[in-house]
C-alpha cells in the first residue's frame, strides 16, 4: 500500500505563548518537525512526505523546504478542513495524518500504525491514547472522547482512504496506543518540559 504522510505545520500555537512558530520549537536540541519527517523517512510504510503549511507558518514551510521535503499551502482554516483541503489537491489514495508536534514520535510505531490500518479493512484509522496516561504524565488534554467506556485522547495520528473523503460518514477504527513517544503532544510550555524529560529518559535522541 502507498502512502503519502500529510504533516499538519499550520497551527499559530497560541497556548505556547512563543514567538516562534510552533513547527519549529526545539525539543532536546532539534525542531519538533524535524523530529517528525525524520521519524517518517525512516518508516517502511511511508512513500512520500508532504508538509502542510499556512499563512502562520511560513519560516517552517522555508525550513522543511531546505530538507527537501515537499510543501503545500493550505487556507489556515483549521486541522481537518485543511486535512482535507490537502488530500483533495494532492489526489492522495491513502494519507497518513500526522501533527508537526510530536517531537518522540518514531519509524516503528508509524509502521505498526499503518499495518493495522491494511489488516482492519477500515476506510478511517484514529488513533488515541487513554486519558489516564495524559493525567499521569501531566500533559494538557485538548478533548476527550469516550468509547466502550474509556475516556480516550485523539494523538493528532490518522490515516484515511483519500477516496473517500467527501463522504460525512465513514466507518472508523480506533487503535489504542500507550507508547509515551506518540502520546507526547506539544500544546503548552509544560507540555515542552514534559517532553525534553521523556526525551531523556527514554533516550530519544
Amino acid at each position: 500500500m502507498d502512502i503519502t504522510a500529510l504533516v499538519m505545520a499550520g497551527g499559530k500555537g497560541s497556548r505556547l505563548g512563543l514567538s516562534e512558530e510552533k513547527p519549529l520549537i526545539k525539543v532536546g536540541g532539534k525542531p519538533m518537525i524535524q523530529r517528525v519527517i525524520e521519524a517518517l523517512s525512516r518508516a517502511n510504510k511511508v512513500k512520500d512526505i508532504v508538509v502542510t503549511t499556512t499563512r502562520y507558518t511560513p519560516s517552517t514551510a522555508t525550513f522543511v523546504r531546505r530538507m527537501s521535503i515537499k510543501v503545500l499551502q493550505t487556507p489556515g482554516e483549521g486541522f481537518c478542513l485543511d486535512m482535507k483541503y490537502a488530500i483533495k489537491s494532492l489526489n492522495l489514495r491513502v494519507a497518513l495524518v500526522i501533527g508537526a508536534d510530536l517531537p518522540l514520535i518514531s519509524s516503528d510505531i508509524i509502521d505498526k500504525i499503518i499495518m493495522h490500518y491494511e489488516q482492519c479493512g477500515k476506510p478511517v484509522l484514529t488513533v488515541m491514547a487513554p486519558a489516564e496516561i495524559y493525567k499521569r504524565l501531566g500533559l494538557s488534554i485538548s478533548c476527550v472522547f469516550e468509547s466502550n467506556g474509556n475516556k480516550l485522547v485523539p494523538l493528532c495520528i490518522n490515516i484515511i482512504n483519500g477516496g473517500m473523503i467527501d463522504k460525512e460518514r465513514l466507518d472508523e477504527e480506533i487503535l489504542i496506543i500507550e507508547d509515551e513517544r506518540a502520546i507526547v503532544n506539544v500544546n503548552t510550555l509544560n507540555d515542552l518540559k514534559i517532553a525534553e524529560y521523556i526525551m531523556y529518559k527514554l533516550k530519544c535522541f
